[in-house]
């Protein structure tokens, strides 16, 4: 079976990209070059640029041709609704939290707009990305903060958080007390007490 490597679009094709019609689902895929990333027509993932934009019959060819399958869009299998997908970039959230992680990154891994993502994680999560995320440093922080020794500064730089005094501000707006307050109020009562001196 020959790949077409080097179609371009259609003006048909092209208006059925740019509008995400999933009508067009299943008559053709389109490949990424820049990307080396394949969707389906309906993809609401950023729009390329149409000189970069290589046209497939199937979705085999695509990958025969080198094009990783879009992992929204799951054009080499079913489509992953709304929920499913919000529910694993949470778990990656979860997964990564002491890790740097912005709204642009997230978009960027899962092949779609930040404002899209932003709009649907918001829909079915019910918080943005970002509060999701502070709210899982947060907790994890508590945790650290029951069953461990470590200065305040360093329980903050373990979350994701190394600004010392925007880790404070956020866990007392969060938790309604400070780190310390909490750390005195839940602590494990045959826990050592050292390192408390250098909260």
């Amino acid at each position: 079976m020959t790949v077409l490597t080097n179609e371009t679009p259609s003006d048909a094709q092209w208006t059925a990209i740019v509008g995400c019609d999933a009508a067009h689902d299943g008559a053709f895929y389109y490949g990424v070059s820049t990307t080396r990333i394949f969707c389906r027509p309906s993809c609401k993932s950023r729009e390329p640029m149409r000189e970069h934009v290589r046209i497939f019959n199937i979705a085999a060819d695509a990958a025969q041709a080198g094009f990783r399958p879009c992992k929204r869009c799951k054009p080499d299998g079913l489509r992953l609704p709304d929920e499913e997908w919000v529910d694993a970039i949470a778990e990656s959230i979860r997964a990564h939290y002491p890790e740097r992680i912005t709204l642009d990154a997230l978009a960027e891994q899962q092949h779609v707009s930040p404002y899209h993502l932003q709009r649907t994680f918001k829909r079915v999560w019910g918080e943005s990305p970002a509060d999701y995320l502070l709210r899982v440093r947060i907790e994890a922080a508590k945790t650290l903060l029951r069953e461990t020794a470590a200065a305040i500064a360093e329980v903050g730089g373990d979350v994701g958080m190394p600004n010392a005094a925007h880790f404070a501000t956020a866990f007392q707006k969060a938790a309604g007390c400070t780190p310390t307050q909490y750390r005195l109020a839940h602590r494990a009562p045959n826990h050592s007490r050292e390192g408390d001196r250098h909260a």
